[in-house]
């Protein structure tokens, strides 16, 4: 008997259909990896089989006494732990009662390169079956034997590794690029035997015509017979042209959607050069620094990366600079105002989740005209009526990262922050923001452990926080004697210097 059994299973939402009619089993100790473009089902199909969701049509029949650890993808904020630290007790936690089943919702979001290669090996050794959500190409390598594909409105199952499902991908769209040019030879060949019979056609009409006039009834053709010719060269151009439909839409499945770059709304008033964020002596945390001796300074148009390992304080460090209340901080900080920092946290915090697609920008710009906001909508790929309309709690955590850059972008910022931008977001959506970070023309702080994100987008300055870490923090360290933070700490605007 199979683990779990899923008969006709269907995920339908208002807006859309994610897939219909899928059928499968999950056998014992078999790992599979979900994947998809954002939006396509990957996360609700994980929580159908944790029994989370309800499917819109079909069943699952699990075997008795399964034991299912279940990781979701966004997790809980309230903590004050990072975002590394709370997958990696979230992990912890699913392990004690998976002991036959994991589901895994993004497992390597905000982990940075040690854990990551920590859980490849965890994974690896566990006994049990795996379904894996993940964007991450190495991982799926490395520990799944099986593949989910979710497009065009239904399941496509494969065994083997990713990369063998990629190579099967492209197999298929050079074989129906082959068949689809030999389409058109025949297309343009049925073309030119069209119009030489039309030409054929039209001599015979002369002809016959100059025999009536002659009387040389003998030599005119049979209308019927002059139309057989065409007729037929009309029939084999129309059954060519049915022929190449069907491959171009088979063609079309097998290509990423097609994606219209956007354009960030930029303003004028900064300068090339100009200092956006300067911190000097700085330090930040809560009853005790967290960091101290922080230096930093950007100009308009650098990129500075944040890096360290998980739990040493690049969030902490953000917020700071975003002037969050909750955190004590000393030394001088020069920042622009709130107004002209872009924040995009790994929680999506700046979007409402009872807010519509449509609402959610128009809370940043009110003053756009309805023709105005949809044209920015649709060049984030939000574009049918039920789309920007669907509420921000229905959406995907790539959908969710892509609106916030969309409402990022239509009032752009000097400073735009960025915390683990790439976590969520899909093979081809992760190339689209490359595109569009590299054109960004203000200055960029970025939190990643995507290497070669952080170098495709231009990273100019790398900002190591391993050394900026009280020397023993079993110790508490004591911000400046004799002072108190409302007095020692300065956070003047970039605009008041």
């Amino acid at each position: 008997m199979p683990m779990i059994q899923l008969q006709g299973l269907c995920l339908a939402f208002p807006h859309k259909t994610c897939f219909s009619g899928f059928s499968t089993t999950i056998e014992w100790g078999q790992r599979i990896a979900i994947v998809g473009a954002n939006g396509s089902g990957k996360s609700s199909l994980l929580k159908i089989l944790n029994g989370s969701l309800t499917p819109s049509e079909g069943t699952l029949c699990k075997a008795p006494s399964l034991g299912i650890g279940y990781v979701a993808q966004v997790l809980d904020n309230a903590s004050t732990l990072s975002g590394g630290q709370r997958v990696n007790q979230a992990l912890s936690q699913a392990l004690v009662q998976a002991s036959d089943l994991l589901l895994l919702d993004e497992p390597t979001n905000h982990l940075d390169a040690d854990n990551r290669r920590s859980l490849s090996r965890m994974l690896q050794g566990f006994y049990g079956s795996i379904v894996l959500v993940t964007h991450d190409e190495a991982l799926m390598n490395q520990v799944c034997d099986s593949i989910w594909h979710i497009g065009e409105g239904c399941i496509d199952v494969f065994s083997g590794r990713y990369t063998d499902f990629l190579a099967e991908q492209a197999r298929q769209r050079d074989a129906l690029e082959k068949q689809l040019a030999a389409v058109r030879r025949a297309k343009q060949a049925a073309h030119d035997a069209l119009m030489q019979e039309q030409e054929r056609a039209s001599h015979a009409r002369q002809r016959g015509a100059k025999s009536i006039r002659e009387r040389k009834w003998p030599t005119v053709r049979s209308p019927t017979k002059l139309r057989r010719g065409s007729t037929t060269a009309v029939n084999k151009q129309a059954e060519i042209k049915a022929q190449q439909r069907d491959l171009i839409a088979q063609l079309d499945q097998l290509r990423p959607t097609g994606i219209i770059l956007p354009r960030f709304h930029l303003s004028t008033a900064a300068k090339p050069r100009q200092t956006v964020l300067q911190i000097t002596h700085g330090a930040v945390g809560y009853d005790r620094p967290l960091l101290q001796s922080i230096h930093i300074h950007l100009v308009h148009g650098e990129r500075l990366a944040l890096q360290g390992r998980n739990g040493s304080g690049k969030s902490t460090l953000a917020r700071a600079i975003l002037g969050d209340p909750s955190l004590i901080h000393s030394g001088t900080w020069i920042t622009p105002p709130a107004s002209d920092i872009g924040y995009l946290d790994q929680h999506y915090a700046n979007l409402i989740p009872g807010h519509t697609v449509l609402q959610a920008l128009m809370s940043v710009v009110p003053d756009w005209s309805l023709q105005a906001l949809r044209r920015h909508l649709s060049d984030f790929l939000f574009r049918q009526d039920e789309v920007v309309q669907t509420t921000v709690s229905a959406l995907s955590g790539g959908e969710k990262a892509r609106l916030s850059l969309a409402c990022i972008a239509a009032k752009t910022p000097q400073l735009l922050i960025l915390d683990e931008l790439t976590n969520n977001l899909d093979i081809h959506m992760r190339r689209h923001m490359i595109e569009i970070l590299r054109n960004y023309p203000g200055a960029l702080l970025l939190i990643s452990h995507d290497e070669d994100f952080l170098q495709q987008i231009g990273v100019t300055q790398h900002y190591s926080l391993s050394n900026l870490l009280p020397d023993d923090l079993s110790k508490p360290a004591a911000w400046p004697a004799g002072n108190d933070w409302m007095d020692t700490a300065t956070r003047p605007h970039q605009n008041s210097r």
